[in-house]
């Protein structure tokens, strides 16, 4: 079945040549030229992934991508940025309002393609082996879902990855390298500086049930997951 991605470009040059790449990578393009045009698509079909420019009329590409993630029907959807923004901050930035990865234009059609992939085989990573419980909180494989005690968790799909390793290698101290392996992919580049961004955004999706506690930072080592204090 052809992967359906959501367009979402103000400039039709860029739009129809990623649109091309697309379509030659056996891709179904969907485009959109800003963010009220993306939230119908959206509404109408959900795609599988969202190519989104930081610069768009209206809504910023920043802001939809908040807006995105607080809405239980788009929470799930993985997110690049599309970006003439190279600077730390802004890339920051991007992937604390939910953000799976970004793009830095001037791109080849052969970079974004490889990027989209990766990012999909990263948001299907779970391999809905079964259920695991662990310090209050319970991850249901099969249904892609998150539980604290009997409430549900709503949680992103880096988060959820980050969460399943975690909870499936407690104890453990693992390098922020060594994480980007082993939940990014050793083949994708991605900063270390990234792991930070979505540790932070882990423990604030377990705060409200106070278990932001259970993702440890070991100085000068990494991070863990531990039940104990």
């Amino acid at each position: 079945m052809h992967k359906r991605i959501l367009i979402v470009e103000d400039e039709p040059s860029i739009r129809d040549m990623v649109a091309f790449a697309l379509r030659k990578a056996d891709m179904e393009a969907v485009p959109a030229a800003d963010a009220r045009a993306a939230q119908i698509a959206i509404a109408e079909r959900i795609p599988d992934l969202i190519l989104l420019d930081w610069m768009l009329p209206g809504m910023s590409g920043l802001e939809l991508a908040r807006r995105l993630r607080r809405e239980e029907s788009s929470r799930e959807i993985p997110i690049i940025m599309l970006t003439a923004r190279g600077e730390e901050m802004d890339r920051v930035n991007g992937l604390e309002a939910g953000v799976d990865d970004y793009v830095v234009k001037p791109f080849s059609a052969r970079e974004l393609i490889a990027r989209i992939k990766a990012v999909l085989r990263r948001s299907q990573g779970d391999d809905g082996s079964g259920v695991i419980e662990l310090g209050g909180l319970r991850i249901d494989g099969p249904a892609h879902r998150v539980f604290a005690g009997e409430e549900a968790v709503a949680i992103g799909p880096t988060e959820y990855r980050l969460l399943h390793f975690f909870m499936t290698h407690p104890e453990r101290v693992y390098s922020r390298a060594q994480l980007l392996d082993h939940v990014w992919g050793g083949s994708v580049y991605v900063e270390e500086r990234t792991v930070d961004v979505h540790i932070r955004r882990l423990r604030k999706t377990l705060e409200p049930w106070q278990l932001d506690a259970l993702v440890q930072t070991v100085r000068g080592a990494g991070y863990r997951f531990s039940t104990s204090a």
